[in-house]
């Protein structure tokens, strides 16, 4: 119309609207949009294979709303044999969704709430797995602890490895400590971290079949916090903190992408990025984080231990018992009670203020962490107790030494092949695993006999490599003088 308008050639008009001169003349003498001139189609481009079990569909919503349109599918194939194919589905959905649509139940409404600034803090844990994060080169299953303010929108993550106390412990106090201020309120959903599991009439003072749990309440205390949870299955109540899980996210996936690599020296180094990306988010909300500031109180408390202390008494296996899991400590603590220190990530075990245990936390249950250093003593004096021995498996520290057993252990050796590796085993104890480890490789490579003594000759012996000795380097500052004196000029 605009083209038309300037010179009045139809024929021009439509080759720059890159249209057929037809058409153009069409829409010139309606004298109205192409898009006003499409009619609602109220024909079917083929025949309803529903139409006449209308009824028998709609009895049988009625009767049990809850009904798939699957599951309505199936029963009218089972009915009526060989009169629907697979195709058909899409159709009955779309018209079981139009009769819900028109005559169905209400549903419920999600009410949009108006945040208070500074009134509540929302935290919840999100997985990591689409990021394909590693740490030096090994995945590293983790999860996001995310913490938010509602108003605002701010957010901090702490990186963490289960949805446990002190994985909320350490993500809350990361958050506050971060920001300087505290909420009224903190508000998580119904994990077994922060709230009991149901109980058959249990309820609290407040009527909730969900109370919180002390060591929970003892972290509001602290930071003079109200908890309060979301309904049992009413997630959208932590609406916030759950669209902020995927935007942050989105975030970390384009921030990767830019670095070029999903591989991290370390836990601490990728939890770095993580803050680093938060932070650049967090900068562009300036405004109403400065609103939610003013409305909070500041921060006036210090930090909360980041582990939780329990006693341990050393069995005589020689292994303490934490959270189910068993870990095995020098063998002259027996009977002894250690102090035990469990952080969210690792444990450590003290005697009497001497640190004689740090490790990497066990996750689960019945799990066990089984250092041959502790053990070999003992059996190596005792080796008939190898075959049976309950942590056997543990007393592999790699693949060559699996082999070397395998190649000692012989039906007709018995005894004889379990002493043989024992010694084997002993040795790397007392020297450096890896001599060892490097030497079995070497026989097993060559396929000769295996031998303790002969393991023994090349870790110890004459072919064992010597750091070549190396003369002292003597160093002429004369050489610096003329270099200067040659700048100079």
């Amino acid at each position: 119309m605009e083209e038309l308008s300037k010179h009045g050639a139809v024929g021009l008009a439509a080759i720059k609207a890159g249209m057929d001169r037809k058409t153009a003349r069409k829409y010139i003498v309606a004298a109205t949009l192409p898009s006003q001139m499409r009619a609602p189609r109220d024909w079917r481009t083929r025949e309803d294979p529903f139409a006449e079990h209308r009824e028998e569909v709609e009895a049988l919503l009625r009767d049990t709303p809850e009904l798939e349109a699957k599951t309505v599918f199936e029963l009218l194939t089972a009915r009526h044999p060989d009169r629907f194919t697979p195709g058909q589905l899409r159709t009955l959905q779309r018209m079981i969704r139009a009769w819900r649509a028109a005559q169905g139940a209400d549903k419920d409404v999600v009410l949009a709430q108006r945040h208070r600034p500074g009134e509540a803090a929302q935290t919840d844990f999100t997985s990591t797995n689409e990021l394909a994060v590693t740490i030096l080169g090994a995945v590293f299953v983790h999860l996001l602890c995310v913490f938010v303010l509602p108003f605002s929108n701010w957010l901090w993550a702490t990186v963490c490895l289960s949805e446990s106390i002190a994985a909320i412990r350490k993500g809350l106090q990361r958050a506050l400590f971060q920001l300087g201020r505290v909420p009224q309120f903190h508000q998580t959903d119904h994990s077994t971290a922060a709230t009991h599991r149901p109980s058959v009439g249990a309820v609290d003072a407040e009527g909730r079949r969900r109370p919180f749990n002390d060591e929970y309440l003892a972290i509001m205390r602290h930071f003079s916090l109200t908890p309060r949870t979301t309904e049992v299955g009413a997630k959208e109540q932590n609406g916030d903190v759950e669209a902020a899980n995927g935007a942050l996210k989105r975030r970390l996936e384009q921030a990767l992408l830019v670095r070029g690599s999903r591989d991290f020296e370390s836990v601490e180094a990728w939890q770095a990025f993580v803050d680093e990306v938060v932070r650049k988010a967090n900068a562009g909300r300036g405004a109403r984080v400065a609103e939610e500031i003013a409305a909070m109180r500041v921060l006036d408390v210090g930090r909360l231990q980041e582990f939780r202390e329990e006693d341990a008494r050393v069995s005589e296996w020689s292994t303490i018992r934490v959270k189910d899991c068993a870990y095995s400590v020098p063998s002259r603590l027996m009977g002894e009670v250690l102090q035990v220190r469990l952080y969210e990530d690792r444990l450590e075990a003290f005697y009497r203020g001497k640190l004689e245990l740090a490790c990497e936390r066990l996750r689960g249950r019945n799990q066990r962490r089984i250092d041959y250093h502790h053990i070999i003593w003992s059996l190596v004096r005792k080796p008939g107790g190898f075959a049976r021995y309950v942590y056997r498996e543990e007393m592999f520290p790699s693949l060559v030494f699996r082999r070397a057993y395998d190649a000692l252990q012989t039906p007709q050796r018995g005894l004889a092949g379990d002493v043989e590796y024992l010694r084997i085993l002993h040795l790397a104890a007392s020297t450096m695993e890896s001599d060892v480890a490097a030497a079995l490789g070497l026989l097993l490579a060559e396929g000769g006999a295996l031998t303790s003594d002969r393991v023994k000759a090349l870790v110890l012996g004459e072919q064992r490599p010597t750091v070549p000795e190396m003369p002292a380097l003597t160093v002429d500052l004369r050489a610096y003088d003329t270099l200067l004196e040659e700048v100079g000029t």
